[in-house]
């Protein structure tokens, strides 16, 4: 966008590939499941060669992850040989993610012995925890070595895979045989492989979805106990409207087939990375049988599934590099993320994964969250797409100082203010809908494949669906430093942000669901399952007071504190005309606290402004009429 647009060459040619042999011979790799309850993953690679000095590389930049993430500090157990013979290597001494060996002479194919220990905590991405006692979701970039300097679409790797037996698996990959436990896949490239995560589990569901569409989709779930996969035939079938709207949303589909792996467990990291034919969703293992997990993590699935379009198929330049080992470049990560943020939470509500009702109140939640943001006072949306692969990481403590990766919640606000934007020029004939179908869908059905994007083109598609002046549009959005978000979007969508007593029905879930007390709009102040402050909002009554993240809240008002003491306390304030006071404790020194506040409890609502147009509540009606659909027995 403001960086020259660098120019991708697929004959990408890079030093230390002497050694490769020169033929179209594929790797193998064979990974062996048996003792993913223990934590540790086996794999066999056998490397067509030829002799001479060779480097082999680990995958380092995971593409979804925005960062140089790879996990080699649990790759372990490497041994080289060739005939028979262990060779000698040795890692380069500054990129951690390269080995050294030399081919003797006649040798043809190089036999790597490698494992994986996947002893992550329970946090981050696909190096976070994996298994458990009866799962694991598996990242073939976990357990791959490739010739440096190769284009990944250019090395072709023939995978295989052996599971714990009574175990099934979901994956995108093909099938080609199945030999004595051991199922082999058609031969991929490694752009492909990398792309096709793999989730086995002794409990273990697949549920077709949308079966009169083609190409095919299918659910795939496995959980920690079988009780985990109880779905509702209401739940499968609001995932199968989630595929129809999709199709008529983006207007085309850029896959074979398309697996959801859906992780049910509570022993592994809770998130979601997109794939181009399936995606990798953790959430904890009660999620379909709880109303307030369900309800948080509702946008999951709707978000990944979006990335197929836009990440996978549609990807920024910065973010499209020949290989695992070159930096990618974040600074359109508002359209990468932002816009998939919009597009999928959007979707939720048109396939019946939420209701209408608990959108707004996802959204009202969101946008008031970023409005009590003072660090974008001094940081800028861009930035923060900028320094991606710094921010994940991030402490959460002040973090309404610092920010984070505000491009996900405020590029939705952003991409709420197109829409509703091009539905008021247009006189309603227009939407970002039909942005969607021209920007993701160009092609049509297609296979997957990657066509790279700039801030330019993103500009010149809005103007061919409405007139405006974009590029200015965007870019003072994303340059902002003022201290409120942009809730143009809202405004224009027929509603307004209030502030009452009453909780959000988002903020109660959280709430309920993580406990804790969520004082921001009132006090500023957050607190967790044991009293401590998550964090403080700067400017705050209780900033003011001399609070800060990590204290932990021992009274309230005299008394040993609660969460349901605090938030009477807050309550009462209204009322009284004492400060509120706390006793803290902060690395096992004491203080009292007073806050001055007199407001009571405070919680965000979309309101509907009354003789405006109802856009937003437009732009939630399905685009597809729901079938009918029988009960699960």
């Amino acid at each position: 966008m403001r960086h020259k647009t660098r120019i991708l060459s697929l004959l990408f040619i890079g030093c230390g590939i002497s050694a490769l042999a020169q033929t179209s011979q594929p790797i193998s790799v064979s990974l062996d499941l048996s003792d993913a309850p223990r934590k540790i993953l086996h794999a066999r690679l056998s490397i067509p060669v030829q002799p001479g000095p060779l480097t082999l590389v680990y995958p380092k930049w995971i593409p979804g992850e925005h960062g140089p993430t790879g996990p080699i500090d649990n790759f372990a157990g490497i041994v080289f040989t060739a005939n028979g013979t262990t060779l000698a290597w040795q890692r380069d001494d500054v990129n951690m993610f390269a080995f050294h060996l030399t081919v003797p002479s006649g040798v043809t194919t190089l036999d790597a012995k490698v494992d994986f220990l996947a002893t992550a905590a329970p946090t981050g991405f696909s190096a976070g925890a994996s298994t458990s006692a009866n799962l694991a979701m598996m990242s073939w970039n976990e357990v791959v070595l490739y010739p440096e300097g190769m284009p990944a679409s250019e090395v072709t790797f023939v995978p295989a895979i052996k599971i714990p037996e009574g175990w099934k698996f979901g994956t995108a990959l093909t099938p080609s045989s199945t030999e004595g436990g051991t199922t082999n896949f058609e031969p991929v490239a490694l752009n492909t492989l990398i792309d096709s995560p793999l989730l086995a589990g002794r409990f273990f569901k697949e549920f077709p979805l949308a079966e009169e569409i083609t190409p095919k989709h299918y659910l795939d779930m496995a959980g920690d106990g079988p009780e985990d996969l109880n779905v509702t035939a209401d739940q499968v079938a609001a995932f199968s409207n989630l595929v129809r709207e999709a199709g008529a949303l983006y207007a085309s589909r850029h896959y074979n087939s398309y697996h959801f792996l859906v992780t049910l467990s509570d022993s592994v990291a809770h998130f979601g990375l997109e794939h181009h034919q399936s995606s990798d969703d953790r959430v904890e293992a009660r999620t379909f049988l709880d109303e307030d997990s369900r309800m948080l993590s509702g946008d999951l699935l709707p978000h990944e599934f979006t990335h197929s379009w836009n990440g996978k198929y549609r990807r920024p330049a910065g973010l499209v590099t020949p290989d695992y080992q070159e930096p990618m470049k974040g600074e359109l990560l508002w359209v990468y993320e932002g816009l998939t943020q919009y597009l999928g939470d959007v979707l939720a509500a048109r396939s019946g994964i939420w209701t209408e009702d608990q959108y707004r109140s996802y959204l009202a939640a969101s946008a008031a969250g970023l409005d009590h943001r003072p660090g974008r006072t001094w940081r800028d949306l861009e930035d923060t797409a900028t320094s991606a692969q710094i921010l994940y990481g991030a402490s959460e403590q002040w973090d309404n100082w610092r920010r984070s990766v505000d491009y996900y919640p405020e590029g939705e606000l952003i991409w709420l203010d197109v829409d509703t934007t091009i539905r008021k020029l247009s006189n309603g004939k227009r939407s970002l809908n039909d942005f969607c179908a021209r920007f993701l869908g160009i092609g049509g059905n297609t296979a997957p494949k990657v066509l790279p994007y700039t801030f330019e083109d993103v500009v010149s598609n809005l103007n061919t669906i409405q007139r405006y002046d974009w590029a200015s549009f965007l870019r003072e959005r994303i340059s902002s430093k003022s201290l409120h978000a942009p809730l143009g979007g809202i405004a224009n969508g027929g509603y307004r942000i209030e502030y009452n007593d009453q909780q959000n029905d988002f903020v109660h879930a959280a709430e309920s669901h993580d406990h804790g007390v969520n004082a921001w709009y009132s006090l500023g102040m957050v607190t967790s399952t044991d009293e401590t402050i998550s964090d403080v909002l700067i400017g705050s009554p209780a900033y003011n007071a001399g609070l800060g993240p990590g204290m932990k809240v021992v009274a309230v008002n005299s008394r040993r504190a609660t969460d349901e003491l605090l938030h009477q306390a807050i309550r009462d304030a209204k009322s009284n005309t004492q400060p509120i006071e706390l006793i803290v404790e902060n690395a096992g020194f004491f203080k009292v606290v007073k806050i001055d506040y007199r407001d009571g409890e405070r919680y965000p609502h979309l309101v509907r402004v009354e003789r405006t147009p109802d856009v937003l509540d437009d732009i939630l009606k399905p685009m597809v009429k729901r079938p009918e659909h029988r009960t699960a027995e």
